[in-house]
């Protein structure tokens, strides 16, 4: 078993969130699941200053930032296909809103990259589970608008408290057509159907812990639904 892990970048306000990154890479050494890093090869849309939040004056790479995280050792997105693995991970922050898609300034109008749009397709087609984190699910459902796959995605609850507007991004994820649902940060959506599994991590206040407990639930899934699939 082999799993791909997306990343868009390293830092939660411009690039991947590390916490969720570096904890689904625990979650599926503990497994003892074999992993590869992935991202795409391109400038990142800016630069945050993580301390006081402010843009700066300056370029970087979504590749060679989130190989920081990787520890050296990741392959561009362009160079990899579906036949690579038997399952993705997209971990979350403002990276996938702002480098995979333009979610973070458009809302659901926004376009995807089309390098990450393939990918996810490929996989899809094939019935290769993929597992969603905090954000990710929104670039899942621009992956899959106009395929008539109404998956079923979470990005969090509105019965609990989040530093976004739970509400609108599902009502957004419901627009391009598919089924936004609601779930609690240590707890998972699961989607046999189409193999999809996500978690809302950091999109609802809550600790680290807590984020690991969904982080651990979603990788778990993924490695059933892979063996499922390996089976069949």
């Amino acid at each position: 078993m082999k799993i791909g892990v997306l990343l868009s970048g390293s830092g939660v306000y411009d690039g991947a969130e590390i916490h969720e990154s570096v904890l689904t890479l625990l979650a599926l050494d503990m497994m003892g699941v074999s992993y590869f890093c992935i991202a795409p090869d391109k400038p990142q849309h800016h630069v945050i200053n993580h301390l006081t939040g402010e843009e700066m004056a300056e370029k970087r790479n979504v590749l060679v930032e989130a190989a920081r995280i990787a520890r050296g050792n990741i392959t561009p997105l362009s160079q990899v296909s579906a036949k690579d693995m038997d399952g993705l991970v997209m971990p979350g922050g403002f990276g996938v809103a702002k480098n995979f898609t333009a979610w973070a300034f458009e809302g659901a109008a926004g376009e995807i990259d089309a390098d990450v749009k393939r990918l996810i397709q490929e996989l899809v087609a094939k019935h290769k589970p993929i597992a969603a984190l905090c954000m990710s699910p929104t670039t899942l459902a621009k992956a899959l608008e106009g395929t008539g796959l109404a998956a079923k995605l979470s990005v969090g609850t509105t019965a609990a408290p989040s530093p976004y507007d739970i509400a609108a991004i599902s009502e957004g994820m419901r627009s391009i057509g598919v089924n936004a649902v609601m779930c609690a940060i240590d707890e998972v959506v699961a989607d046999d159907a189409h193999n999809i599994v996500t978690t809302p991590c950091y999109m609802m206040e809550g600790s680290i812990a807590q984020v690991y407990a969904g982080i651990q639930k979603t990788i778990a899934k993924l490695v059933e639904m892979v063996a499922l699939h390996i089976e069949s």
